[in-house]
């Protein structure tokens, strides 16, 4: 399935039915008066956040979005049909952005929650409501309120408790794939991973889930390298997890360039707890090991944990701490009915 976390559509409630002009035309029913009934009420535009989905990828192909509009009264004040509501179902964590971007107009956190979000318009009066004691016979009626229209942005910020940042190579794809059955790629190269990863943690009888965005490099607020577009997808994060390279030349630098590049972006990213991790220490001996901690720990002004993601060393140890910032409130492991483990998730 490919990945798409932005998506531009157009949206159009219904309008609504116009009201009706008639006469009552009965046998023996002298001056029988007027009858038209009102039109009825066009389709509201809803949006639904769902389970399931963790992509826009359906909107690239679909675009634009019509309600059906109402239908038109009809005689011995039948009232129209009204139009049936379009219900546009997107992934938790979706937000619905003005065509500008400038503005988020709603912000979907928890599965099943829905809204209005563009109102159908009202049906128009017939005839038989605007017959008074001056005007018997009127053959004026409301032709329907105009339908709603607009273009939004649908933006997605992937619902994770725990973010995993650091330089590309930095080892976070071993580390997710290490923990969760997530399968992300990996490769002795550069960014091989370009669009974010998703994985669910078992640990100690709790669940929580980790997302992997691509690795930042130096200047990804300017765009350089992937840029920085998926930062957008660990705001939600209550952690963060640097991961730096230990085989990296300075240590304390490769810290200070995705440190730099959280900051450019903002959105409180710098004012998350972060867990600071040396990975890959396989390859080292344990006098570098400590050389190389203390370094970090004087750059970063936090514990560093020593890890090594590919050898499972201090994966325990990490994911411990992972849990402690979570908090215990939260992705706890009950049984439910069928006594089958079940997550119970707080909204983040």
């Amino acid at each position: 399935m490919h990945f798409l976390d932005q998506a531009k559509i157009f949206i159009r409630s219904g309008a609504g039915g116009p009201g009706a002009v008639s006469f009552r035309r009965e046998k023996f029913i002298e001056y029988g008066g007027p009858d038209g009934g009102n039109g009825g009420k066009g389709g509201d535009v809803i949006f639904e956040a769902v389970a399931g989905l963790n992509t826009l990828i359906d909107f690239r192909y679909t675009q634009h979005f019509r309600a059906p509009r109402g239908h038109g009264g009809a005689g011995s004040n039948r009232t129209g049909a009204g139009g049936d509501d379009l219900v546009i179902q997107v992934p938790v964590g979706t937000q619905i952005l003005s065509e500008d971007k400038e503005d988020v107009l709603a912000d979907f956190t928890k599965a099943g929650e829905k809204r209005v979000f563009l109102r159908g318009g009202d049906g128009g009066r017939g005839n038989a409501t605007y017959k008074t004691s001056t005007n018997r016979a009127p053959r004026q009626h409301g032709p329907g309120w105009p339908s709603e229209e607009m273009w939004v942005w649908l933006r997605l910020k992937l619902l994770a408790d725990a973010g995993l940042v650091g330089l590309p190579n930095a080892g976070k794809s071993t580390f997710i794939n290490a923990v969760t059955n997530a399968q992300a790629k990996v490769g002795a190269y550069a960014f091989t991973t370009t669009r974010p990863q998703l994985g669910v943690v078992r640990h100690r009888n709790r669940e929580f889930v980790v997302a992997d965005i691509p690795g930042l490099i130096e200047g990804a607020a300017e765009g350089a390298g992937i840029g920085d577009r998926f930062l957008g997808h660990i705001e939600r994060c209550r952690v963060l997890l640097h991961l730096v390279d230990a085989n990296d030349e300075d240590v304390a630098e490769s810290y200070r360039i995705v440190r730099e590049e959280l900051e450019a972006y903002g959105a409180g990213l710098t004012e998350k707890p972060v867990l600071v991790v040396l990975n890959k220490i396989d390859t080292l001996d344990d006098e570098l090991i400590e050389a190389l901690s203390t370094e970090l720990e004087l750059a970063s002004g936090a514990p560093v944990i020593p890890m090594s993601g590919a050898a499972g060393t201090g994966l325990d140890w990490v994911l411990d701490r992972l849990l402690d910032e979570i908090g215990p409130e939260h992705g706890a492991v009950s049984e439910d009915d069928n006594g089958e483990d079940a997550i119970e998730w707080s909204p983040l």
